[in-house]
């Protein structure tokens, strides 16, 4: 067989396997795992608090932060404090979220068959603040080698770090990945410590709301940053092994409409783009939900619901998850996609929290009340600085 008909060859074996989620994790500040984190958002709770003087910061602001002493702890007895005192905490939230998702999906995570990616757009950019630190350490790939050789994995780690959009852009990339036949299991971290340098930024911006943030909402005034770590495991299965309850990650766009270095297109072009590219053939009734980036900024919620507009949307339940554990940026994809896919495993829609009256001007389904749904099928969109915009589809119990 010449090297074009392999490549075909390949090509009709491939389009018979699916990408699935065969392993998940969450650590939030809502709970330790996935499971206690739903748990809290069912119960409408949410882990946004104000902080004044943390870190130095002469401004107060609202955020939602990790329990890092019940991280090292859980570390500890896990692995023994020996192996973990190198890492940096950054490092600590993403290998034990990585450690726990992969035991879920079974696999060894030191076989040249999985590849790990990881999703964060600041990393360890707290330890610039010290001193005694090397540069290389604050690089992200520094995080990313450090946690796949932890797991005595040697291939190349991927870092993604695409703004807003990295955890879906790292989830795309995974599949990718995966549907060339480079690897057979992926393990996508997304994970973000906010720190001094990041909350000063995003106040220099005016971008901060001195109380708890509201998605939507008419009387917004600005985002809250959190911290979580988030980890899915995606596997290459057949058709037909796909079992009812298993998670399936159909399709996945990346679009970048250029509008400008922070603020989106006001005509939601590239929003629409991606949504476009997900979403066709697939009817509206189909659908769960559509699991928005919603980050109660004025721009941001007003661009997306253009965007959903514009695809024709409106009639499909829309929710925004910031008014629960904030803005966690590089873990948003990764933690907003688990969180979407266990509500809707319960036939949920979770309610949007803080949101009360419609502050955007295209009328989208949103409330702050939980939802029954019978779907299982669901779109999960970021959007993010320089124009970027991602969108995944995901539908439970195999392909569209």
């Amino acid at each position: 067989m010449d090297h074009a008909g392999f490549l075909r060859t390949m090509e009709r074996a491939l389009e018979h396997e699916l990408i699935v989620r065969t392993g998940d994790d969450i650590l939030s500040p809502l709970g330790m795992d996935a499971e206690s984190t739903l748990q809290a958002l069912l119960e409408g709770r949410s882990a946004l608090r104000r902080y004044e003087g943390l870190w130095g910061i002469p401004e107060p602001f609202v955020a939602a932060l990790l329990d890092t002493e019940a991280v090292d702890q859980a570390l500890k007895e896990r692995f023994g404090t020996k192996r973990i005192e190198e890492l940096t905490p950054f490092e600590r939230m993403a290998l034990l979220s990585a450690a726990r998702a992969i035991d879920r999906a079974r696999i060894d995570p030191a076989s040249e068959r999985v590849g790990f990616f990881l999703s964060t757009t600041k990393g360890n950019v707290a330890l610039l603040e010290r001193q005694n630190r090397l540069r290389e350490e604050v690089l992200p790939g520094w995080s990313a080698r450090r946690i796949a050789r932890f797991f005595g994995n040697r291939n190349e780690a991927i870092v993604v770090s695409n703004a807003c959009t990295s955890g879906l852009c790292a989830q795309i990339a995974a599949m990718r990945a995966l549907r060339s036949g480079r690897y057979d299991h992926a393990v996508v971290i997304g994970a973000e410590q906010q720190s001094r340098f990041i909350v000063s930024g995003f106040q220099s911006f005016k971008a901060l709301s001195p109380e708890p943030c509201r998605p939507f909402d008419r009387n917004r005034t600005g985002l809250n940053l959190g911290e979580a770590a988030a980890t899915i495991v995606y596997s290459r299965r057949h058709n037909g092994e796909v079992a009812p309850g298993e998670w399936v990650a159909c399709r996945g766009a990346i679009r970048n409409d250029a509008n400008h270095i922070s603020g989106p297109s006001r005509t939601g072009e590239g929003c629409y783009r991606v949504l476009r590219a997900i979403l066709q053939g697939v009817e509206t009734e189909q659908l769960a939900l559509v699991n928005t980036h919603g980050t109660a900024t004025a721009y941001n919620d007003e661009m997306e619901a253009i965007a959903i507009d514009r695809a024709g949307l409106c009639g499909v339940p829309v929710n925004g998850l910031k008014g629960y554990f904030g803005h966690t940026m590089g873990a948003a994809g990764v933690l907003e996609t688990i969180v979407s896919m266990r509500a809707v495993e319960r036939g949920v829609v979770l309610g949007t929290k803080g949101y009360a009256e419609c502050g955007v001007s295209r009328p989208l389904r949103l409330s702050a009340e939980h939802a029954h749904t019978e779907a299982r099928c669901f779109v999960k969109m970021l959007s993010g600085f320089g124009g970027c915009n991602a969108a995944m589809l995901f539908k439970q119990g195999g392909e569209l």
